[in-house]
């Protein structure tokens, strides 16, 4: 009698288990919610780049800052309770080049292109004569 008792246990739990797992696996997956943005660049007189980004309540942005070879240099995420994001880079130690500021909700991407070129100093040369 034990033993048809523990055989009956483990086969009642071997169900359940079964059956639990794939109920957990059949659960909806929540699609990620794509939020309306809005979006600003500019440089300031310091040589930084300000981003400002508005934004709907529910879905994130993320924001990142990527070079042409594909090296990120900066990332951030703007979460879905956060309204308004105003984030300010320093760009001065960047080396000369092209980049890209890229936006995206999860459904869409949106790019800015950026251009950083050092100016060389100017010399002028003068030429004093003395008698």
């Amino acid at each position: 009698m034990k033993t048809l008792a523990k055989f009956l246990f483990v086969a009642f739990a071997l169900t359940f288990v079964t059956v639990s797992v794939s109920f957990a696996n059949n659960r909806p997956i929540k699609a990620l919610k794509a939020v309306g943005y809005e979006t600003s660049l500019y440089t300031d007189t310091k040589g930084n780049l300000r981003i400002a980004v508005d934004k709907q309540t529910g879905g994130a942005v993320e924001v990142k800052l990527v070079n042409s070879a594909g090296k990120e240099f900066f990332v951030q995420r703007i979460g879905k309770n956060q309204r308004k994001a105003r984030l300010r880079l320093d760009v001065s130690e960047l080396p000369d080049g092209a980049y890209q500021v890229a936006f995206t909700n999860g459904a869409t991407d949106f790019v800015n292109n950026l251009t950083i070129n050092t100016k060389q100093p100017e010399f002028k040369s003068r030429m004093i004569a003395l008698n």
